[in-house]
């Protein structure tokens, strides 16, 4: 279970949002203009200079916005910020479904192969007796099925010359084994490999907000550096991911820039039924 944050989880920055207040009047700023700069809301702004830290969401994402407004007039907020608050965050214990692990994955590649292997073995087997079985010294004739073999030449002569004495009979041709047929081998299109739509890459710690198509909630917790996350074709709807920056997010056709979904170091997009990224209408 993931504890509140609270609303004093950022008593200790007490002071940023004047700071940034008067250095932003003393540039000769308007809030538009920093909100148009950082990228953000203009209320995001104010509530940032009025200290609202209840109205901005996660504090880990406070700190983020109050450093981006920092940088951006070159404000020193670090010892502010040092001496702020922020409360323990545990990420809940989730089992993911859309991340197989690679033993299992080798296991079911092996378990097709032999299946392959099975099914091979019992179609050539009951083959390669029968043509064994039937083997003599000479090799087995061949012809084409839709033709009918001929009498050898020895029986029709001795069908034109028939004797005087004796009625004619016809000579049976001669057996010159029996005739196969060659089969060409079946060929079995390969398996294709099921793609995710969607790969997430952490190289840093950050907190997501990842929903369905229907609104219900895929996952919404802080991912530790180093973890992935994979989803199918018309498995999520939308995303809110903090600490943008240290995400890398992936399609089949290559990575995904986060740029133009970014405010702040917050990128918000929505997923398509095929995994292609846009922005979020408002």
């Amino acid at each position: 279970m993931i504890n509140d944050p609270g609303v004093n989880a950022l008593d200790g920055a007490v002071g940023c949002g004047d700071q940034l207040r008067k250095a932003r009047e003393a540039a000769g700023l308007s809030l538009e203009q920093v909100a148009g700069q950082l990228r953000m809301p203009v209320q995001v702004v104010a509530a940032l200079e009025a200290e609202q830290w209840d109205r901005l969401g996660a504090p880990v994402f406070v700190r983020g916005q109050l450093r981006s407004y920092a940088r951006l007039l070159k404000v020193d907020l670090g010892g502010l910020l040092a001496q702020a608050r922020i409360a323990p965050v545990e990420p809940p214990t989730l089992v993911s479904h859309t991340h197989t692990p690679r033993v299992r994955r080798v296991a079911e590649s092996l378990g097709r192969r032999a299946v392959y292997v099975v099914i091979t073995a019992v179609l050539a087997v009951p083959v390669w007796y029968v043509i064994s079985g039937n083997s003599n010294s000479q090799p087995p004739s061949t012809a084409s099925l839709d033709e009918v073999p001929a009498a050898p030449a020895s029986a029709d002569l001795a069908a034109s010359a028939p004797s005087a004495a004796a009625p004619q009979v016809r000579q049976a041709p001669a057996d010159n084994g029996p005739y196969i047929a060659s089969m060409a081998p079946v060929s079995r299109p390969a398996v294709a490999a099921v793609a995710s739509a969607l790969v997430l890459e952490f190289k840093g710690d950050s907190w997501v907000n990842i929903l369905a198509p229907d609104g219900a909630t895929v996952e919404k917790a802080l991912v530790r550096a180093g973890e992935t996350r994979s989803f199918n074709a018309g498995q999520v709807g939308s995303m809110v991911l903090g600490n943008a920056a240290e995400v890398e997010v992936k399609q089949a056709s290559g990575a995904v820039d986060l740029t133009p979904y970014k405010r702040g170091n917050v990128a918000r997009f929505t997923v398509s039924s095929d995994g292609s990224v846009a922005p979020v209408s408002h």
